[in-house]
């Protein structure tokens, strides 16, 4: 039996995880939302063949791409799901008594946690602790916003209630994966984040990361991950300094001076200079040969 719940899931070239996605909604939500960005494979074919809805909308960044899945949905309750991200069979049980008989409950909302699985596993670490956010609401509680880079429920004065049992997160379909998301990623944020002077991200990037290393290793407990959870930590700390490094770099576009030109080849000059100095004090080779026409 289905419960009134839209699921929706926003995507592009997801045809290799996609599929596990929504065969772990299909049996119980009544509705699955597709949106698509643009792929080039097969994504929107698969979705469609697994009984979604599939719709287009052109990439305006996150929490705008999820706000329009939203409103397409036809059931008050809802629940974000990423392409990436598997529900998991005692969440999907857990979801489902909150809707005894298949009747909808009051208003309400409710945070779940997303637990990072590495590449090449099944299953998270024992005691992870990576995310947890608002995904299962009711549609009066609150929406997504609209900003490019942050997609976050934005409630009312509700305040949120917990589930206990997880979602899988399958973000990385490798090693090498992770360090070429984790790239993208790093100048997609870089590029829409709020700027900052030059002053204040030197600073950031001397403790970024080594602050995001701890947090990451300690804080979500990667430090139970092995080799991988270590591997993981790094990769997730030089992201965020490398994102750093990206914003001072558009920052000192913004602040270079107009004698900064001047001042980059300053060594140039000096060097041309010198050698002008050099010429002079040397006789050329047409002032060699007239003197010795003079003196013949």
């Amino acid at each position: 039996m289905t419960i009134p719940i839209s699921a929706f899931i926003i995507v592009k070239n997801e045809e290799k995880r996609l599929p596990r996605t929504i065969s772990a909604l299909k049996p119980w939500v009544d509705e699955i939302i597709v949106v698509d960005s643009g792929s080039s494979d097969r994504t929107m074919e698969l979705a469609r063949s697994l009984g979604a809805k599939v719709s287009y909308n052109e990439w305006k960044g996150y929490g705008s791409q999820k706000g329009f899945a939203e409103r397409l949905c036809r059931n008050m309750w809802v629940l974000n799901i990423d392409a990436d991200e598997v529900v998991t069979p005692e969440l999907a049980a857990e979801i489902q008594t909150l809707f005894p008989g298949g009747r909808a409950p009051d208003p309400a909302a409710y945070r779940l946690r997303i637990l990072t699985v590495y590449p090449g596993e099944d299953k998270p670490r024992p005691w992870a602790n990576d995310y947890n956010e608002v995904r299962l609401y009711h549609r009066s509680a609150g929406a997504y916003r609209e900003h490019p880079v942050y997609d976050r429920v934005i409630l009312g004065n509700m305040e949120p209630r917990q589930l206990r049992q997880p979602i899988f997160h399958y973000s990385y379909l490798s090693f090498s994966h992770i360090i070429e998301k984790n790239n993208h990623f790093s100048s997609f944020r870089s590029q829409n984040s709020q700027r900052r002077s030059a002053a204040y991200l030197k600073f950031r990037l001397a403790v970024e990361f080594p602050l995001n290393f701890l947090k990451c290793y300690f804080g979500r407990r990667h430090i139970f991950g092995g080799w991988k959870g270590f591997y993981f930590a790094l990769c997730h700390a030089f992201m965020r300094t490398t994102r750093i490094a990206k914003m001072l770099e558009l920052a000192w576009g913004q602040e270079k001076p107009e004698d900064a030109e001047v001042f980059v080849t300053l060594p140039a000059a000096r060097r041309a200079r010198a050698s002008i100095k050099t010429e002079a004090a040397q006789p050329s080779l047409v002032s060699l040969m007239h003197r010795k026409e003079l003196g013949r």
